[in-house]
């Protein structure tokens, strides 16, 4: 089977045909890693979303630890004399 790389905006697209993205398992949306082996454009779904475990990893580093929180709880000469 047969297809052309084509101009999509500023990039350049490749349509994949009904029956090979079947084959593969695949569907429109699919997260995909693409390498060049020996000149041949390798692509393989992902099996675990890119951005995987990264919401949580940020929410455990914006949690204070006791020495943060400590610090925050700890004054300043002349904090008493500020207005906010």
């Amino acid at each position: 089977m047969h297809t052309a790389l084509r101009k999509m905006g500023n990039s350049t697209g490749m349509i994949v045909p009904q029956p090979v993205l079947r084959e593969a398992g695949l569907a429109s949306g699919a997260q995909l890693d693409i390498s060049v082996k020996d000149g041949v454009l390798i692509v393989r779904p992902l099996t675990t979303p890119v951005r995987a475990g990264w919401a949580e990893a940020a929410a455990a580093l914006t949690e204070p630890d006791a020495e943060a929180q400590a610090w925050q709880d700890f004054g300043n000469d002349g904090d008493a004399d500020l207005t906010w």
